[in-house]
């Protein structure tokens, strides 16, 4: 009784090891972060700024002068001269700009300029200016102009080394330990020409994405670091010379170097990633953040404009398809670049900072881990489906989680590594199960295979729904075969011997009864039960009955002339069969039950089989079975017999063969006198008469089945059995017989 539970809890516990693995592993791959695992993180991400992006504020201070298709057709085409530029800054510093900060790179000299000009061999013969002209320069007037206003200028990232270095003009305080030992890395970079680079306000990074970086921009450094030590992003060193803030503070972690934290500006705080990234909180882009260079140049003072302008910080920047500076936003948008350095700024404004931290990334192995155990602890106790609802709802969970910090702490929670982690660890304990429940089917249906006919089973595993469990009554068949002689043999063998013995023989009776498709009940002692019609239909199962108990009488045959009944005693068996209605079901307590059949038709089978002593044969059957069987098997009455518990007698029948037997002459013949013979024992002839048509049959019965002759023997002594006027409550001597010896 113990071995049971404690196979099941080895069972259960090497399920758990497994899916303990499966999260170890699980948690290996979290660590690794390979690429995939990493894409999928920020399509979640992106999915998640699709859904609630953030609104735009049209109060804000900042907006982006865009150069865009119009004011190329007006003032020409890019670049334009420095002094066009100048005029830009003039107009947005006269509007009151708080400060200005170009998107766009001015590397070279302005080749409009008249020194310029004159310096080319094909104008040298063709162009003249007035001497006072021949040494003016366009970049001296632009940087003389943005010299009197708030102006950043921009520079890019690049790989060679030409040209001069960048000095920034922020300073940079760093607290804990070289926080910007870390910092995106730029190897070298492209300054604005000379004297630009001396007479702008601040310089900051343009750079949206690291250098050679591709696709969707999510996350944008705020401080690079490069050759010359730490440079600010465009956006954040605008917001610095806006505030009229001299120092940018880099704060990182006070025990271990290269990890920034924040970023302190004047009253702001920027949260980063450890390598001095934000994340970009992004709204759909909105035409009202945009102001055309065009309306900028116009010499005309502008209200409208002025309101727009004052007090803001303002971005110059293109959207013109040819100067190729658009890109992808995870709200599926293509923007300028200089867009997304306000939608930074903005961020920065309403503080509306994404973050991410360590403690973000363990809080989901964490739910990994619990969604893991989940999994595994429901399905090895409940099954499958069960875990599926279980991890579904702790799934549920988590997303709600996930969507709640993003929508009120603006916390970018990833739930697809725990979901995806959880469903693949559903899928592979799933399999195991599957594959474990397989091989136990396998070891169950080998066993059940010993009870009912493979394409019986076959059947039940088809069609199992079919089946009406708690019981339900039916037509069927019982079979049961006792062994006779058992007391002697089991005196002249050894216990283990006789286990042995029995074995043997009913597996070669068991599988003729399976021959014919019936289902084995039970084996009692020396007895064995069997019945068809159940669990599924089965045709003719009467039929099948008799001609099981035939092929079991072979089966004994050969059984005793085997090796194993080598100078022991030859076996008998005993058979009776009945049909009728049963109740067929699974029967017993809760905890334990068994299918079986119970019914009055039992009852008759187990009495009928009692009986084939007196009858002196070794097969009887019911009448209900030979009503069915009759134009199929060879069979003979054999009387009316007292079954204990019945007040009625019930009449028999002996089985002699199939319908081989049943057509061939000799059996037909001895049908007639066997029929000649109950007539005269109905019509009480003498006994003289009586005992030479037993003779004639016994003399017929030799050549068909040797086994009638002590039937017959006994049947001249049974003359009340065949005499229905007798009732089972009188007292009647009838069985008296005389020894005889066979015929030659």
């Amino acid at each position: 009784m113990t071995g049971k539970p404690k196979e099941r809890t080895g069972r259960r516990r090497a399920f758990q090891l497994v899916g303990l693995g499966l999260i170890l592993f699980g948690c290996f791959i979290r660590v690794l972060d390979p690429y995939p695992v990493r894409m999928t993180r920020l399509i979640y991400f992106d999915i998640l700024q699709r859904i609630s992006p953030r609104e735009y504020n049209p109060d804000l201070p900042v907006r982006v002068v865009d150069i865009d298709e119009q004011s190329l057709a007006n003032w020409g085409q890019w670049p334009w001269p420095r002094t066009l530029l100048a005029q830009m800054v003039q107009n947005l510093g006269e509007y009151g700009a708080a400060a200005i900060a170009f998107d766009i790179l001015f590397v070279e000299p302005d080749r409009f300029s008249p020194a310029r000009l004159l310096e080319e061999p094909s104008l040298s013969g063709v162009l003249s200016v007035e001497r006072h002209a021949e040494k003016l320069d366009h970049d001296v007037l632009f940087g003389m102009e943005i010299a009197n206003w708030p102006v950043v200028l921009g520079a890019a990232a690049r790989q060679s080394s030409d040209g001069r270095h960048v000095t920034p003009m922020a300073g940079i305080i760093e607290i804990g330990e070289s926080p910007t030992s870390g910092l995106v890395t730029v190897p070298y970079w492209t300054p604005p020409a000379s004297p630009l680079d001396r007479t702008a306000a601040g310089i900051g990074g343009v750079n949206v994405s690291p250098l050679g970086g591709m696709g969707i921009v999510r996350r944008v450094p705020i401080l690079w670091g490069g050759p010359d030590g730490a440079l600010p992003g465009l956006g954040i060193e605008a917001l610095r010379v806006a505030i009229d803030e001299p120092v940018i503070i880099a704060e990182g972690m006070p025990d271990e170097a290269g990890i920034m934290l924040a970023v302190e500006i004047g009253q702001f705080r920027l949260p980063t990633t450890e390598n001095g990234e934000v994340w970009v909180r992004y709204r759909r882009d909105n035409p009202d953040l945009y102001l055309s260079a065009d309306d900028i140049m116009q010499p005309q003072d502008n209200p409208d404009l002025r309101a727009e302008i004052e007090g803001r910080i303002i971005l110059v920047g293109t959207s013109a398809a040819g100067l190729f500076d658009m890109h992808q936003t995870p709200l599926g948008e293509s923007v300028p670049g200089v867009s997304i350095h306000a939608q930074i700024l903005e961020q920065v404004l309403t503080d509306e900072m994404l973050s991410r931290s360590d403690v973000t990334s363990a809080l989901e192995l964490l739910s990994f881990v619990i969604l893991g155990v989940v999994v595994t602890a429901v399905m090895a106790r409940f099954g499958a489906v069960a875990s599926f609802v279980a991890g579904g709802v702790a799934a549920a969970v988590v997303l709600g989680i996930s969507w709640l910090a993003f929508q009120h702490q603006l916390v970018l929670f990833d739930v697809t590594f725990p979901l995806m982690g959880g469903m693949a660890n559903f899928g592979l304990l799933a399999g195991y199960l599957f594959i474990s429940t397989e091989r136990e089917k396998r070891v169950i249906r080998q066993i059940f295979s010993h009870y009912v006919a493979p394409e019986i089973l076959d059947e039940i595993e088809v069609s199992g729904h079919q089946l009406q469990l708690g019981g339900e009554t039916q037509e069927i068949t019982v079979m049961f075969s006792d062994i006779r002689g058992f007391t002697p043999l089991s005196e002249s063998v050894s216990a283990t011997d006789l286990v042995t013995l029995l074995n043997q023989l009913f597996s070669q009776i068991g599988d003729q009864i399976l021959l014919e498709r019936g289902t084995i009940d039970k084996f009692i002692g020396d007895a064995v039960m069997a019945f068809w019609n159940a669990p599924l239909p089965v045709e003719d199962h009467p039929c099948r009955a008799a001609k099981a108990a035939l092929l079991m009488r072979r089966a004994l045959v050969e059984f005793n002339a085997s090796d194993v009944m080598q100078g022991r005693p030859p076996i008998a068996l005993a058979t009776g069969c009945a049909t009728g209605r049963a109740c067929v079901g699974n029967i017993g307590s809760k905890r334990r039950f068994n299918y079986t059949v119970i019914g009055d038709v039992v009852n008759v089978a187990a009495r009928i089989e009692q009986s084939c002593r007196h009858v002196d044969y070794d097969i009887v059957v019911s009448s209900s079975v030979y009503e069915k069987t009759r134009h199929e098997m060879a069979m003979l009455e054999a009387g009316y017999v007292d079954l204990k518990g019945r007040t009625d007698l019930e009449p028999v029948f002996v089985l002699v063969g199939n319908q081989d037997v049943l057509e061939t002459p000799e059996f037909q013949k001895l049908e007639t006198t066997h029929q000649t013979l109950i007539a005269a024992i109905r019509d009480r002839h003498p006994q003289d008469r009586i005992e030479r048509i037993c003779e004639d049959c016994i003399e017929q019965a030799h050549h068909i089945e040797p086994g009638l002759m002590k039937f017959y023997y006994a049947l001249s002594g049974r003359a009340a059995d065949f005499r229905s006027d007798f009732q089972s409550n009188q007292l009647i001597f009838s069985h008296q017989r005389r020894a005889r010896k066979p015929s030659a």
